[in-house]
Formats: structure tokens, C-alpha cells, sequence
């Protein structure tokens, strides 16, 4: 390779005019050793994540786009979020193929002393991945992403997200290899080698990222797209690609699920999955690419929106959000929209049984899970985290939950931390949270079918990875999804469903909970799970 591409193909302010220079950057991708043997037909896999997407709006008058690519592909009709069904949680499930328990981003908000002692963090948060990461020499994720696997497989990789939910998909700024030194991350209008926003300003009318959210979110979401397609894909389409929309998220907590908002910002994602289908057909590869439409949860309406510090305080509780200077038997409170967890300073049993039986009486808990075993509670374990595990939560909860209708008509209610009644909200075992949208279409992909095999966010990756014939370095809790393989020759899937239920006597009550969950070849998927008092 020439000396001057060698050069442009360096990190940091010079990979700016590798952008710049397409056909210098175009003939250093041609020099990559990809010795890695394909099981799909597809030189190319784009994922486009629609934030906070419900399946039930998969229709042509919402989103016709994604409507004639499901029909044209793959629908599946029982995909399932990981729990909690946040967007960190789900982020990093799609990123790494695994559950929170073992990648190590449990939701939108966390609690780990060695962090940050007096307060909780978002997860995602710039600031907190480089102080993880430098805590854990790099394992911040504890497992292995996606973006990460194929650059050590020689395979050039692009992260565009609006949110900045796409640095959990490709945060590292040590780039080693070839492919992943041309590989590039852009997250909420900041990139990964830092020299390139001037570039992307540039196909945006010169205008920088819009710095403010809007409803619906359009311009970021464009400027995002447009980054893209524009600039980033520039040099060429790679073989991996993920396209993180805020949309119809935003809309949707704001204004709540069915509104005219909301609505109009569906069509804002559909334009923008309309202009990828555009750009890869102009760019002479939309035959040979395999493009997934995935959202990271369902979505809720708020049927009431309680105080859990103010409720605990009331119960005598030292509870907060944030703790002046804690001491043994202190709770720190993460509200988490539909579910949340709770930390109990120095692990002390007393407090935890105590707060236990509080929420089993109370009117806002659904299902509750332990890190100890106590009556009418169900193990961590039972959703994909390790109690053992020392960033575990001592207590989580979803939030009570129905199937009654908002005022828009849509069905799904949920009681959501410190929410607003009427604004939606996620994050809970309501099967309307649990149950998101997954579509796959592309040379590798059956057509025109509807898929009734439950399938989940953790399958995406090792699903990917199988197709580009790269193999995970771990292993992962999701599974190929072979039953809507053109090519696969595995038997059909063997379906499981199964309940479990825990209850407690409480005096004048009597708690009672359940979880259902179906399983496919061993892979687990949680379909809901709710729980409440009543009188004897």
C-alpha cells in the first residue's frame, strides 16, 4: 500500500481526509485480510435501530417503508427485549449478544461505588465508560461486542446513533488493527477518532448536531442519517453497520403512545429507513445486503407516576437517589420508568427482608426479584442477572402493569416511577414492553413470512456474526436465527412455554406473582410478569 494511504488510514484528525478522500480510503478496505468464510449470501449487514418501537405500529399507513420490508422479508411476530427493558440494557444485549447479568450495563441508570459513591450514573454516559474502562483494563462490557469481534476479524465496521447509546456499541479510542482503525463511531454528534464532525457538519449544510431535542426528534435524526449516508458510508458501504434513531422514543415519552406526535415522528424514522434503502440501491449493493429493523424495547402508557424515596422515607427508610454520605442499611433508589432496583449499603439482610415486604404490600409492585431468598420473590437469576454478582442489584421490580387503553386507544398501561399519567414509559415486564420489533430482510432471509418462533435482542449478534462466518470469542445467551435462514439446514426449533408463580402471606394480604417466559433451544425469553396483594 502507498505510503500517503497508509497514513490517511490513521487514527485521530488525519481519518478526517480519509473521508474526504474516498478513493484513497476505498483502496485501503480493498487491502484488508478478511479471512473469515461467510454462511450468508450478504456482503453487507445494516441494523437500524427505531428507539422504542412497537410492533403493532408495523403497518403500511404508519410506516409503509418498514411495512413493505417486512412483508418483503422476515416479521418477527414474538421478539422479545431483555429485562429490564431499557435502552443501555437492550443497547448493550444487541451489541454483545448477552444478558445484562453477564455484559454488565443492567439499565439506563446503575449504582457501583467505585464509580460514583454518593449518587447513581447513566450507564452510557461518556464520562462513565472511560472510568469503567479504566477500572477494568477495558472491560467496562464485560463481554465482547459485535463491532469489536469483526474488527479483529479484519472486517471494517460503522456505529451511527443520534442517542448515545451507540459508544456501548464501539467505545474503544486504541485502535490495533487495520480494520479497526478505518472503523468509526458516532454517538449524539460526537465520533470515535475525534477529528470527524467538521467532516459531517459538512454534509449537513454545514450545521453541527442539532444541540437540542425536538418533538418529533427530526433533525437529529436526519443529521445522524445523513452522516451516514453522506460521509461515513462515503468511502463505501462496510460490511457491518448499526444506525441508532431516537425515534419514536422521544415522541413517545413526551406525548405519549398514539399521538399525533408520536405518529409523525414514525414517519420520521420510516424516511430515514426509506433513504438507507435508497442509498444502498444507488450504491449498487442493496442486493447483497441483509438489513435488520430492530427496537430495543415495546413501549407503555403511565397510569400513575409514584415517589419511591418519598414512599420509603415515609416507611423510615434512609433512601434517595443520592446519599449524603452512606452507611450500612442506606437504600439507594433507581427509578428505571416501568422496573426498579435497589442497592442496600453493606448488603444488610434486615433492611432487605423489610423492604421486600413493604413493596409486596404496596400498589405499585409487579414482579419482584431478590438477591436473597425470600418468600413470594423470585431469584435474580430468574431474568438474566447473577445474584453472586457484586454490581448486582439487591432488589428489582417491575412495576404494576395492565392491558388497559390510553386515551389515543393504544392497549398497554404501566405505573412508572415519578412518571407523568398519560406520558409512556418502558422498562417493565408488561408483555407491551417486552414484546419489540424485529424485521430482517435481504438475500439471507426467508420471504414473506411471519415468524411465530419467539426470537429476542440477544439473538441479533451471534445471528450476524453467523452470517459474516466470524466466530464469537464467548459464548453468547442469544442463538442464530435459523428458522428464517434461507440457506440453514438445522431442524426446526423446539417452543417451550412455561410460568412459574411466588406468593406470600402478609397478615391482611396475601402477595401473589408470576413470570412467564418461553425458551427456544435453551435460550430464555421473557414474555411478562406481574404481581399484587389482595385482601383474604
Amino acid at each position: 500500500m502507498p505510503k500517503k494511504a497508509q497514513q490517511d488510514c490513521k487514527v485521530g484528525g488525519q481519518l478526517s481526509a480519509v473521508l474526504v478522500g474516498a478513493q484513497i480510503f476505498a483502496a485501503a478496505i480493498g487491502a484488508l485480510d478478511v479471512s473469515a468464510a461467510p454462511n450468508g449470501k450478504a456482503e453487507h449487514i445494516v441494523v437500524l435501530v427505531w428507539d422504542g418501537m412497537r410492533p403493532d405500529f408495523v403497518t403500511p399507513q404508519h410506516c409503509p417503508n418498514l411495512y413493505a420490508l417486512a412483508t418483503s422479508g422476515t416479521f418477527f411476530r414474538r421478539h422479545h427485549s431483555v429485562f429490564v427493558s431499557t435502552t443501555q440494557a437492550n443497547g448493550a444485549a444487541l451489541a454483545t449478544g448477552s444478558n445484562p447479568g453477564r455484559n454488565g450495563i443492567q439499565a439506563n441508570v446503575d449504582f457501583k461505588p467505585e464509580l460514583n459513591f454518593l449518587t447513581t450514573y447513566a450507564s452510557e454516559s461518556l464520562d462513565a465508560v472511560r472510568r469503567g474502562d479504566l477500572l477494568t483494563g477495558g472491560h467496562y462490557i464485560s463481554m465482547p461486542t459485535v463491532a469489536e469481534t469483526l474488527q479483529g476479524a479484519g472486517f471494517r465496521t460503522v456505529i451511527a446513533g443520534t442517542k448515545p447509546v451507540a459508544l456501548l456499541h464501539d467505545r474503544s479510542t486504541r485502535k490495533n488493527s487495520e480494520a479497526a482503525k478505518q472503523s468509526v463511531t458516532l454517538f449524539e454528534g460526537k465520533t470515535i477518532p475525534r477529528g470527524l464532525p467538521e467532516a459531517l457538519a459538512k454534509v449537513n449544510d454545514d450545521k453541527v448536531f442539532p444541540p437540542n431535542i425536538s418533538y418529533p426528534n427530526v433533525a437529529q435524526d436526519e443529521w445522524t442519517t445523513r452522516s451516514l449516508l453522506k460521509s461515513l458510508w462515503a468511502p463505501g458501504v462496510p460490511p457491518y453497520t448499526l444506525l441508532w434513531l431516537s425515534e419514536p422514543d422521544k415522541s413517545q415519552h413526551e406525548h405519549g403512545i398514539g399521538s399525533t406526535v408520536a405518529l409523525t415522528a414514525l414517519d420520521s424514522s420510516d424516511k430515514n429507513l426509506g433513504e438507507v434503502i435508497r442509498m444502498l440501491r444507488e450504491k449498487g449493493v442493496y442486493e447483497k445486503t441483509d438489513i435488520f429493523v430492530v427496537s430495543d424495547h415495546g413501549f407503555s402508557t403511565i397510569s400513575s407516576g409514584p415517589d419511591l424515596d418519598a414512599l420509603l422515607k415515609k416507611q423510615k427508610f434512609t433512601a434517595g437517589k443520592q446519599l449524603e454520605d452512606p452507611q450500612r442499611g442506606d437504600v439507594v433508589v433507581i427509578g428505571l420508568g416501568g422496573s426498579a432496583t435497589f442497592y442496600v449499603i453493606e448488603r444488610d439482610d434486615v433492611i432487605i427482608r423489610g423492604l421486600v415486604e413493604f413493596l409486596q404490600t404496596s400498589d405499585f409492585a409487579g414482579a419482584i426479584f431478590s438477591r436473597l431468598p425470600l418468600e413470594g420473590t423470585f431469584p435474580l437469576e430468574r431474568v438474566g442477572y447473577v445474584s453472586s454478582n457484586a454490581t448486582a442489584p439487591d432488589v428489582l421490580i417491575s412495576m404494576r402493569w395492565s392491558s388497559n387503553r390510553n386515551d389515543h386507544g393504544i392497549p398497554g398501561q404501566v405505573i412508572a416511577s415519578s412518571g407523568t399519567r398519560g406520558k409512556g414509559a418502558h422498562g417493565s415486564l408488561s408483555r407491551f414492553d417486552q414484546n419489540n420489533t424485529l424485521v430482517a430482510a435481504g438475500p439471507d432471509f426467508k420471504k414473506g413470512v411471519i415468524s411465530d418462533v419467539p426470537s429476542g435482542n440477544v439473538d441479533l449478534a451471534p445471528t450476524i456474526l453467523w452470517l459474516l462466518g466470524v466466530k464469537p470469542s464467548k459464548t453468547m445467551d442469544g442463538r442464530v436465527l435459523h428458522e428464517a435462514l434461507v440457506s440453514s439446514k438445522e431442524p426446526a426449533p423446539k417452543v417451550s412455554v412455561k410460568r412459574i408463580e411466588a406468593s406470600r402471606d402478609l397478615g391482611l394480604f396475601r402477595w401473589r406473582q408470576y413470570l412467564q417466559f418461553s425458551e427456544v433451544n435453551g435460550t430464555l425469553y421473557f414474555d411478562e410478569g406481574n404481581g399484587e396483594p389482595s385482601p383474604k
